[in-house]
């Protein structure tokens, strides 16, 4: 059943996922909030700032008016920057909401607030019921789905039936998905993993190999589930696609924002000329805050983390905090 859809963001994984909703037959709407890049888009029918490349079909609307593009549709998906969330969610406390269901696919967790995007959401669009966010996780980069590359999700919420219906609205035969209702799993594993991608980079820019990487992506995934079990994830979520999925995918990949991050920093350069050079937002940095931050109020130990933290925000010497890591004390594998 055709249904309309707008989607929030025209980044490389926003127009990516319009493309694909197009595909499957529904009439798709996607904002971008810049003018003068939404006519560009909609002229050359291509993202050439963010996917070159990728044809954007003539008949999907692509507008600068927010209200446009959000109001009256069956499914509504924020693709902004974790961070821009809240604003967005301001935008849509205007909107009528109680028969769309919401798919947010950006992966982060708030600095100030620790929240989730689904709290985030929960927060700022009033009345709005829960049981109709779904969240959409996994190993995707845009780069490859846009190519039909095969792919795998997963697509979380509180309602189990809210999950199935968003399952059978992005299923393709090169994009399967997932369903199921530990959101607040799927939430953290799809966030948490970006913060072990830096760490992952890291390891690749200091010139260490795959003892090293495997090392690090398993004792990063028990970091993951010990803070996401902590904050009421089911334990099981974490072997998943938002978990270990993501993780191996995120950490390995010549596509990853934030393993790029972790790369220049291991060569030596410094955080704010990587950031002030990249045109897309590589989301660990700012979860590595909020990870840090929230392993605190939980009382849980996640020592790679704290070291990432340690590099991003305090200056420590990378090299220096691997052999921190290296020589802790001796303990009984968990």
């Amino acid at each position: 059943m055709k249904k309309d859809v707008g989607v929030l963001g025209a980044g490389s994984w926003g127009t990516t996922l319009a493309i694909l909703l197009h595909g499957n037959g529904h009439r798709v709407s996607l904002w971008e909030f810049r003018a003068r890049a939404a006519r560009e888009l909609a002229l050359f029918r291509e993202n050439r700032e963010f996917l070159p490349g990728v044809a954007i079909p003539p008949d999907i609307i692509i507008s600068s008016d927010f209200y446009q593009v959000a109001s009256e549709k069956a499914i509504l998906v924020t693709a902004v920057p974790s961070h821009v969330l809240r604003s967005v969610g301001e935008k849509l406390h205007s909107i009528d909401l109680n028969r769309t269901l919401v798919v947010n696919v950006s992966k982060g967790i708030e600095n100030q607030s620790l929240k989730r995007m689904s709290e985030v959401l929960s927060d700022t669009v009033k009345g709005f019921d829960l049981k109709r966010f779904v969240a959409l996780s996994g190993p995707s980069h845009a780069e490859e789905v846009s190519q039909r590359m095969p792919t795998t999700v997963v697509v979380a919420s509180t309602s189990i039936k809210a999950a199935e219906e968003v399952q059978q609205v992005f299923m393709t035969p090169y994009f399967r998905v997932y369903a199921s209702d530990d959101l607040v799993g799927v939430e953290l594993g799809g966030s948490l993993k970006n913060v072990i991608a830096i760490a992952a980079g890291i390891c690749d820019g200091l010139g260490f190999g795959d003892n090293t990487k495997g090392a690090l992506l398993t004792r990063g995934m028990v970091e993951i589930a010990r803070l996401g079990t902590a904050m009421g994830a089911r334990p099981s979520t974490f072997s998943g696609l938002s978990g270990m999925g993501d993780l191996i995918t995120t950490c390995t990949s010549r596509h990853s924002r934030n393993r790029y991050v972790g790369e220049q920093i291991g060569k030596g350069r410094k955080l704010s000329d990587i950031l002030a050079g990249m045109v897309m937002v590589a989301e660990g940095v700012r979860t590595t805050q909020s990870a840090y931050d929230l392993a605190q109020k939980h009382g849980v130990d996640i020592p790679i983390t704290t070291e990432v933290y340690n590099i991003l925000f305090k200056d420590k010497d990378p090299a220096t905090a691997l052999q921190d890591l290296m020589t802790r004390r001796a303990k009984v594998e968990d």
